[in-house]
């Protein structure tokens, strides 16, 4: 609050006006005391942009194989860098991070690394050897207040498209490591288990009112803060309080009530976003890697292969076609023959039994005559 006061000096009149309409439940944005504003979520292979109102902040998620601590050998790292520019407010300095970047760093590192969020033992490669570092690089690039839930929003969706090459131990001994490009095998998504989500009240005036997602001019005012960080499950993975006005038990677990459903909502979103995102991914990819025939991309080369592919198949199958007709020619040939062998055999055995029977009668009636004489 002192790093705004001292560049962004509000009149008495205006934060009077301020005050007088929350009591009324309105604010200078038209908004609800704790109603968020609009939040739209862009993403890039490996990075994201979030604006949330006037705030824009983007997320960039990189990672490098580093040797492991010696307490965790097993794990991987997380690790969160903040860049404030001057072009996002007149008050960042470039250069070394100030007060405001380490508290924010802080803030948004607690929430992920003390809830366990992303699996670190699934970033191991060789025990004690070789394991997967994460760096999340957080760039403010317009101060609209409320940079904590921002940041936060940016980084789960930075972590959520980022892809790291799969590894593989080969070599004479088994120990040597191969990093695999995309073209080989395809990338692997961090398994983060659960999404915590950063909820900032703002806390307002003698009366203390509390808003949520303050703006830049309501930060400017506030005598205090307190950040929530929850999932959908309404576990709590981190509280953060600043400002030196008190806050009451009653309000701290109201507050907890609706930075819940207001978790649950932008949870469905950051989701939402990211399956829209895998799926454009997809689909390109199956773009890239098409057959001529399934798709046509290049005009008439491709029709010409096209077709030419269909000639040869309807060729092919015409010969099949073909070589099965003249068999069942042949076979229905072969069964005719046999048939009428079979006929003239039986005909043959016929005429000669007639014959003989013709023959006995001749002999019988010739004889009988001559027997009576």
């Amino acid at each position: 609050m002192e790093r705004l006061a001292s560049t962004f000096r509000m009149t008495v009149n205006e934060k009077k006006f301020i005050e007088k309409a929350l009591l009324s439940d309105l604010r200078i944005d038209g908004r609800r005391p704790f109603d968020f504003r609009r939040i739209t979520i862009k993403f890039e292979d490996g990075s994201s942009e979030v604006q949330l109102g006037q705030t824009h902040v983007m997320g960039f998620v990189t990672g490098q194989l580093v040797q492991p601590y010696r307490d965790r050998p097993n794990e991987g790292t997380l690790s969160i860098y903040i860049e404030f520019s001057p072009m996002a407010d007149p008050s960042f300095e470039a250069g070394r991070p100030g007060e405001a970047a380490v508290e924010l760093g802080r803030v948004i590192d607690r929430g992920l690394r003390e809830s366990r969020a992303v699996d670190m033992e699934s970033l191991c490669v060789l025990a004690g050897k070789l394991v997967w570092s994460i760096r999340i690089d957080l760039h403010i690039i317009d101060n609209g207040g409320n940079l904590i839930d921002a940041a936060n929003i940016a980084a789960l969706a930075a972590l959520l498209t980022f892809r790291r090459p799969d590894c593989s131990l080969g070599g004479e001994d088994g120990q040597e490591l191969i990093v695999h490009p995309p073209e080989v095998r395809e990338p692997l998504p961090l398994i983060i288990h659960h999404l915590p989500i950063a909820v900032t009240f703002a806390i307002i005036g003698t009366e203390n009112i509390v808003v949520i997602d303050p703006t830049h001019s309501e930060e400017a005012v506030m005598g205090g803060r307190m950040t929530a960080t929850l999932n959908t499950n309404g576990d709590i993975c981190a509280i953060q309080k600043a400002g030196g006005v008190g806050i009451m038990q009653s309000v701290i677990m109201q507050c907890l009530r609706i930075a819940s459903v207001k978790a649950a909502d932008i949870t469905s979103k950051i989701k939402s976003a990211v399956e829209a995102f895998n799926t454009e991914r997809a689909l390109r990819k199956i773009k890239r890697h098409s057959s001529s025939i399934a798709v046509d991309v290049s005009g008439p080369v491709a029709k010409m292969r096209d077709s030419k592919q269909q000639s040869v198949d309807e060729k092919v199958v015409n010969e099949l076609s073909s070589h099965h007709m003249e068999r069942l020619k042949m076979v229905t040939e072969e069964s005719c023959i046999t048939q009428s062998s079979n006929v003239e055999v039986k005909t043959q055995l016929f005429e000669q039994g007639r014959t003989n029977r013709i023959d006995q009668n001749s002999r019988s009636f010739t004889g009988g005559p001559s027997s009576c004489k």
